[in-house]
């Protein structure tokens, strides 16, 4: 089995999609559907997906719930909630009531579009993201390496809460820079109730000139601090067509996994997605 564990859909003649600013992201301002994707992963071998939520809207997460109820390709959704927000929970309330609800696996919040870097530890978010782990549902950490330190604390202070790091944290591949991004990777591996996606790597290159060997420093990093065992294979799509196709970060992912073991594979294309999120694969 492969699962899918990060993309996205939407029609921006419901909702727009605020942070699409600039001519570079006109080739994903269109609408996207969970038809267009499961065209797109046609010959990919993906049997699963767990779909993500792109805005601060309340709005979005009961959609992504009814289109999970819907459509077996979605096993999961991580919806939105945000964190800091003294009334953050009421809202998860009013999610538990609604159609698809049992498909709700995760909650993230654009944590990394904050001005505010120490945004995740704030005592607000602590707090919230504590009863998550009470009500057993996962935090998608949504960093760049200015925000890892916050993150490393919110982590530090929900030892029962379980954490997925999304899109590696968005290291400056284009630009080579390894540090501090390396350490601190390092260190929130360190926490066994973090686990990674590996996904979101195009969008930090060079996007029309990006090659394998631009992302290995990266990836072999993650696998160093991370192992396997707690990597799953994102494709972030439709944000990766803004460099790669869907068939090319699978084909990007099966290069860098060639060398794992079976059941190194089977952790990262699937098993540990399924641990982490208890996804619906039936």
């Amino acid at each position: 089995m492969r699962i899918d564990s990060h993309h996205h859909v939407w029609d921006l003649s419901v909702r727009p999609q605020g942070w699409m600013v600039g001519e570079a992201l006109n080739p994903i301002k269109k609408n996207f559907s969970i038809n267009d994707l499961r065209q797109a992963i046609t010959g990919c071998g993906i049997d699963k997906t767990v779909v993500v939520q792109t805005v601060t809207n309340y709005d979005e997460t009961p959609e992504l719930l009814a289109l999970a109820d819907a459509d077996d390709l979605v096993a999961g959704v991580v919806g939105f909630l945000k964190i800091d927000s003294a009334d953050a929970i009421s809202y998860l309330d009013k999610y538990e009531g609604m159609t698809g609800f049992k498909y709700l696996v995760g909650i993230r919040d654009i944590a990394h579009d904050y001005e505010d870097v120490s945004y995740l530890a704030k005592p607000q978010v602590i707090k919230n993201v504590q009863e998550l782990g009470r009500r057993g549902l996962v935090y998608d950490l949504l960093t760049k390496t200015p925000h890892m330190r916050a993150a490393i604390n919110l982590v530090k202070a929900c030892p029962d809460t379980k954490f997925v790091l999304d899109h590696i944290s968005k290291p400056y591949i284009a630009k080579g820079e390894m540090q501090p991004w390396a350490d601190q990777i390092t260190e929130l591996a360190s926490f066994e109730n973090v686990v990674v996606k590996v996904s979101g790597l195009f969008t930090e290159a060079d996007w029309k000139n990006w090659k394998q060997s631009d992302f290995s420093p990266y990836l072999e990093h993650i696998t160093k601090s991370f192992t396997p065992k707690r990597m799953m294979f994102g494709s972030d799509w439709p944000v990766c067509l803004l460099a790669a196709t869907y068939r090319q970060t699978v084909d990007l992912i099966e290069e860098f996994t060639k060398s794992f073991s079976i059941s190194e594979k089977n952790d990262f294309w699937a098993s540990t997605a399924n641990r982490i999120y208890n996804l619906k694969l039936i």
